[in-house]
């Protein structure tokens, strides 16, 4: 650790954009856009579903059931009414049902961990560009720690694409309808309302899959900078001195 730190200290801090032209510096600028992005969609998202319940002789009233990041569905309540006679004001407290936390927190969690990781990598390449090809255990590092990451990603998009899907269900106000004890009543009226607002969310899937797609294309030019590449590629000098026999 100290002659990495010293190597660190020796080489200086000279900003230099130049590394941005090449494939390596400009697909990790990508993924450090596109962390923001996923862990943005999804760690700020509120929404609310409604549904309209009607008792026998009253006005139709609006039921609306908040919820948000991360998901804990069973922990939002909502208020019906429970269209008893002579007692129009009394109302049950609901629940949403499901837990998809984990899911989502993965995904959160890899974004930010990706975030994290190519804040770090862009200041090697453009600050320390000279350390980082010194010898072949920078991109050694950098090319494990990359494989890493797209296996990750796969993982958490395909795991909050699965829990997107629940949430979506959980929050349908025609299935919301559909437990509901007192729109069974014939003499009550109920019906679904606003469905909400998914496309945040949906973007935020999307936004999980183009990081893997980055993740994993950015391998094959991290591999071209370790040494079993190099290794594997003859010297130019001994190709142009190779002659018919």
């Amino acid at each position: 650790m100290d002659s990495v730190a010293q190597k660190v200290l020796s080489a200086g801090f000279n900003v230099d954009l130049g590394p941005l032209k090449e494939p390596l510096a400009f697909i990790r600028l990508l993924q450090w856009v596109f962390a923001i992005f996923a862990f943005a969609t999804t760690g700020g998202y509120s929404g609310t579903t409604s549904i309209n319940v009607q008792c026998h002789g009253n006005a139709s009233q609006e039921i609306l059931a908040d919820f948000n990041y991360p998901f804990r569905l069973m922990q939002h309540s909502y208020h019906v009414p429970d269209c008893k006679i002579n007692q129009s004001a009394s109302t049950t407290e609901f629940f949403l049902m499901g837990n998809y936390s984990s899911s989502a927190q993965f995904y959160v969690c890899i974004g930010v961990l990706s975030f994290l990781y190519t804040t770090a990598a862009l200041v090697l390449y453009l600050c320390y560009q000279p350390l980082y090809r010194e010898s072949g255990r920078g991109p050694t590092v950098d090319l494990s720690v990359t494989l890493a990451m797209a296996v990750l990603w796969l993982s958490s998009s395909s795991a909050w694409a699965r829990g997107l899907t629940d949430v979506k269900r959980a929050t349908s106000p025609a299935n919301i309808v559909a437990l509901l004890q007192v729109c069974g009543d014939i003499n009550n009226k109920c019906s679904p309302g606003a469905f909400p607002h998914m496309g945040r969310l949906n973007a935020s899937v999307i936004f999980g899959f183009l990081n893997l797609i980055l993740w994993g294309g950015s391998c094959w030019f991290i591999y071209k900078e370790t040494p079993f590449h190099k290794s594997a590629s003859p010297p130019a000098h001994v190709e142009e001195g190779a002659g018919p026999s």
